[in-house]
C-alpha cells in the first residue's frame, strides 16, 4: 500500500491538543510530513518543548498512524520549538563546542573561538551551558554581572550581558560563587532551555555554546530541540581523551540526531619554549587526534599549543585571543577561518 501525504494529514486530525480544544492539523502544529515507503516522519511545532502535552501528543500520533496504516509502519515524531520570530530567530548559526570528558580546556576553547570569530568580523554570542561548572563569566570578566529582564509580548525575557563585543549568558549569573548546584537532569534541562529561548540574543552570525562534558541530558535536548548548525569536538592528544570524545561524536551521529561534526580542535597540542621558538615538545603525545579524525572522516581544525598565558588571561577576564599575538592567538584565528568555511559548505 502506498501511503499518501493527504492520508496522513487526515489521520492526524484525530489527534487532539486538549489544552487548545482542537486537533493538531487545524492548529497549524504540523511543520512537515515526509513519507518513505513504510516510514512516516512528522515534525510538530510546540510553543514550549517542556509542555507535558508534548509526550501525550507524541504517543497519540504514533498510535493513530499505526492504527490507520498498520503496525508494520515506522513512525518518527520530532517535536520542535515554535520557529516564529522569537529570541533565536536572529541567530544564523548555533555552534556547539563539545568534549567527551572534563579537563581538556573546552571552555577556554569556546571562549577564544568566540573572540576569534568576533575579531573576524562576525556578530557573536556565547552561552555557557555547562550548568554544573560555569566558567565563561570569569573568562570574560563579567562574573559579577546581572542580566536585565525586560518584558516582550507579555513575556519576561533575559538580555545577555556584553563584553568585548560578544553577548554572554551563563547559569553562573544566577547562582552565588560558593553555591553548589545539585540539580537533577530535568532541572538542568529547564535552566538550559530558559537561557536558549527566554533570552533576546538579537542578530548574531554565531552563537557558540560551551556544552557540559559527556553525553547527558543537555546534549540530547540541544540536538533534538534546536536547529544546530554543527558541533566542534575538543580533545587533547592523549589516547584516553580521544576515546571519550569519540563517544561524544558518535552520539551526534545517531540517525535521529545527525548534527554535523565540523571538525576537531586539539588543545594542549605541544609546548614551545620561549628561548627555543623553533622547538616543539609534544608533552602529551602525538597522533591520537589524527587517527580519530581519520576514523570519523573529519578535519583537524587546528592545534592549540600549551601556553601559561591562556589560563592567566582567562582568569583575568580577557581571553588570550583578544590581547595577544602569540601562537595561541594565531591558531584560534586560523580555526575561525576554517570553521566559517566548513559552515559555508552546509
Amino acid at each position: 500500500m502506498t501511503i499518501k501525504k493527504q492520508q496522513v494529514v487526515d489521520a492526524l486530525k484525530q489527534v487532539i491538543f486538549f489544552a487548545k480544544k482542537d486537533n493538531i492539523v487545524d492548529l497549524n502544529m504540523i511543520q512537515d510530513i515526509s513519507i518513505k515507503g513504510k516510514e512516516i516522519k512528522v515534525i510538530i511545532i510546540f510553543e514550549k518543548l517542556d509542555d507535558p502535552a508534548v509526550g501525550i501528543i507524541y504517543n497519540s500520533v504514533v498510535k493513530t498512524l499505526k492504527n490507520e496504516f498498520g503496525d508494520d509502519i515506522t513512525v518518527d515524531v520530532k517535536p520542535v520549538a515554535d520557529d516564529t520570530p522569537g529570541p533565536l530567530s536572529g541567530v544564523k548559526n548555533i555552534i556547539a563546542v563539545i568534549s567527551g570528558k572534563g579537563g581538556v580546556g573546552k571552555s577556554t576553547v569556546a571562549a577564544n573561538l568566540a573572540v576569534s570569530l568576533a575579531k573576524s568580523g562576525s556578530k557573536v554570542g556565547i552561552l555557557d551551558a555547562d550548568v554544573l561548572g560555569p566558567s565563561v563569566p570569569i573568562m570574560f570578566g563579567v562574573e559579577d554581572g546581572q542580566p536585565k529582564v525586560v518584558e516582550k509580548k507579555g513575556k519576561a525575557v533575559l538580555l545577555p550581558l556584553e563584553n568585548f563585543g560578544i553577548k554572554i549568558l551563563s547559569i553562573g549569573f544566577f547562582v552565588k560563587p560558593d553555591q553548589a548546584l545539585m540539580w537533577r537532569g530535568s532541572m538542568a534541562n529547564n535552566a538550559f532551555n530558559q537561557l536558549m529561548t527566554d533570552s533576546d540574543w538579537g542578530e548574531l552570525d554565531f552563537l557558540v555554546i560551551d556544552m557540559p562534558p559527556g553525553t547527558g541530558d543537555i546534549q540530547l535536548t540541544l540536538a533534538q530541540n534546536y536547529n544546530i548548525r554543527g558541533a566542534v569536538l575538543v580533545t587533547t592528544p592523549q589516547k584516553v581523551a580521544t576515546a571519550d570524545v569519540r563517544r561524544a561524536a558518535m552520539m551526534y551521529r545517531q540517525e535521529k540526531l545527525m548534527i554535523p561534526l565540523l571538525g576537531i580542535i586539539e588543545n594542549m597540542s605541544y609546548f614551545i619554549p620561549d628561548d627555543m621558538p623553533d622547538k616543539k615538545y609534544y608533552v602529551f603525545g602525538q597522533g591520537a587526534s589524527d587517527r580519530l579524525a581519520n576514523e570519523l572522516g573529519m578535519k583537524i581544525l587546528g592545534r592549540i599549543p600549551i601556553d601559561a598565558k591562556v589560563s592567566e588571561t582567562g582568569d583575568k577576564g580577557m581571553p588570550l585571543s583578544l590581547v595577544d599575538k602569540s601562537a595561541v592567538s594565531k591558531a584560534f584565528a586560523e580555526i575561525a577561518v576554517k570553521l566559517k568555511a566548513e559552515v559555508a559548505k552546509l
